[in-house]
């Protein structure tokens, strides 16, 4: 994963995969060893040599031009997000090393501001760099370890997550998606190299899923987790993307129907000590009702609004 060409040619491959002959208007002729297009046929399609795309997934083209991967996009049928991981992977970009994360004041301060909606602010590898009450509150960062705070790690080596958020699988497979975008973007990245390497040893699943090499951008969406005090609580989600820093803040958004985080800070703070002398017997505030994720619905008695925030940005 530390070399950008082996990236390529797994990404390429995996896309091949997907795309049956018949998809694309060719002969589903003889057996095949594997599934998807051969490189011969995605080559025609896209109007190249053979041997010139053989290269290309061998990552031996340094100077592919766009059009060729714009034609290899266009045959296997790559969405936005997929074809800047394509042009990632095909050309390093400039920005390869292990950038020093730092959240300026500024921005903890905006955080900090934002009073009725949880808050934080991821970084490369989805480190988890600053955050406000409410994010706290919501996500428990300051019981993660420090050094370690990292949404990955803690989605595939924390037993707890899959209790915390109810649609695991999906969460953890859009948290690998958007780690190999990361990839792509800073394939030089020591740091990023050794937590791959760390959770493909340690989760199966991790390994599973990044085999299969989706690519997803986080940019909004709705999350269900199951709060400890509280319950099930779906929160949609907005990021925001910091001006001259590699880091983003993403932020819960206020939606109609979703239980307010307001309430989930005020059990917290009434609550936390309950919790330890009555464990499990903590019960739910009579005025907040629980997320049904299973039938796409949820309430929310009381008052207050949303907040949120997070790094690359994100605020949530």
């Amino acid at each position: 994963m530390n070399v950008p060409e082996a990236d390529i040619g797994a990404f390429l491959r995996a896309r091949r995969a997907a795309i049956r002959p018949q998809d694309v208007g060719l002969p589903a002729l003889g057996r095949r060893r594997v599934p998807g297009l051969r490189r011969e046929e995605l080559a025609q399609l896209a109007g190249v040599s053979p041997d010139y795309y053989i290269r290309l997934e061998q990552g031996r083209t340094r100077n592919v031009s766009d059009a060729v991967l714009d034609a290899v996009a266009r045959v296997l049928a790559l969405d936005r997000t997929e074809r800047e991981h394509l042009s990632n992977l095909a050309r390093r970009p400039r920005d390869t090393g292990c950038a020093l994360q730092v959240v300026r004041p500024g921005v903890q301060t905006l955080l900090d501001m934002m009073e009725t909606v949880p808050a934080f602010v991821l970084g490369r590898r989805m480190d988890v760099l600053a955050w406000n009450a409410l994010g706290d509150a919501v996500n428990g960062f300051a019981a993660w370890p420090v050094g370690r705070r990292n949404v990955a790690r803690q989605a595939f080596l924390d037993p707890a997550a899959r209790v915390f958020y109810p649609q695991w699988e999906a969460v953890a497979a859009e948290t690998v998606a958007f780690l190999q975008l990361d990839a792509g973007r800073y394939p030089g990245d020591p740091l990023l190299t050794a937590m791959v390497a760390e959770l493909r040893a340690a989760s199966p699943d991790f390994a599973r899923m990044w085999a299969a090499r989706q690519v997803k951008e986080k940019t909004a969406g709705l999350k269900v987790i199951r709060h400890p005090l509280v319950g099930e609580l779906c929160l949609g989600y907005e990021t925001l993307t910091l001006p001259a820093n590699p880091i983003r803040c993403s932020s819960p958004t206020p939606r109609r129907q979703a239980v307010p985080p307001t309430t989930v800070c005020a059990c917290w703070r009434a609550g936390v000590s309950r919790l330890g002398a009555r464990g499990k017997g903590t019960r739910r505030p009579s005025n907040l009702r629980r997320c049904d994720s299973r039938r796409g619905r949820s309430w929310s008695g009381g008052t207050g609004g949303d907040r949120g925030g997070r790094g690359r940005s994100r605020c949530g």
